[in-house]
């Protein structure tokens, strides 16, 4: 697969998108989130929902924020931890989702995962969940969901893999996508699950009340190596 990108200004905390979200969730309020506007050529306009509209029922929102883990080290190769890039962006990442009530945070197993949420984990004295790999990618997937649902009206990180993002996302009733490109990890997916919205949409559908908005943290990705990517490998 090959994607395009545009270069953006590095920033640290995505724009209203967090706060929303956040405020959303913590008051209960009607849902009414507001997204950058996606350039020319987006090849991820397939993870946008639509518009949110008012939330079913009268409890909290559920906001869940996706990231793929940062960049990672070259060694060791079966299970590397963050570069130097990399940990630049988990403290980014730290910075960014500082503000939005994080109450929970849900990681892999692999190095690189729990290395990315632990600035974060730190700040807030969390200690992340981390859900097994064993089984398969679509086990893996369903269980993260699971542990998402126990999550009920909070505010959750989930932090994962180029081929386990855009699946959880599906899985939890939002808009089905395709791998992250292996060159992107500025990615930041916000997931607002209205009260009382089903448990995930059917036959890969969207569910009502699943509303999905693209932002971005970090360094900005290099559209140069996103453009050159035609693999998913290694995650």
């Amino acid at each position: 697969m090959h994607f395009e990108s545009r270069m953006r200004r590095p920033f640290l905390v995505p724009p209203v998108v967090l706060r929303a979200a956040a405020l959303l969730c913590l008051a209960g309020a009607p849902l009414a989130l507001s997204a950058q506007a996606a350039p020319a050529g987006d090849p991820h306009a397939a993870h946008r929902g639509p518009a949110p509209s008012a939330a079913a029922g009268s409890g909290r929102a559920t906001v869940v924020l996706l990231v793929r883990h940062a960049e990672k080290a070259a060694a060791p190769a079966d299970d590397p931890g963050l570069s130097a890039a990399g940990l630049e962006r988990a403290r980014a990442l730290a910075d960014a989702a500082g503000a939005a009530g994080v109450q929970a945070i849900i990681v892999t197993p692999r190095v690189r995962t729990r290395a990315t949420a632990q600035p974060l984990a730190d700040d807030l004295t969390l200690t992340p969940e981390t859900v097994s790999l064993d089984g398969g990618a679509a086990t893996h997937v369903a269980a993260v969901a699971a542990a998402v649902r126990r999550h009920v009206g909070e505010v959750v990180l989930v932090v994962g893999h180029s081929n386990t993002i855009p699946a959880i996302v599906a899985a939890l009733g939002g808009p089905a996508g395709p791998d992250i490109c292996d060159a992107e990890y500025s990615n930041l997916f916000v997931l607002v699950l209205d009260p009382g919205a089903p448990a995930g949409a059917a036959a890969g559908g969207r569910a009502e009340g699943a509303h999905l908005v693209r932002s971005h943290y970090g360094q900005p990705d290099n559209p140069a190596a996103v453009r050159a990517c035609a693999t998913m490998t290694p995650r």
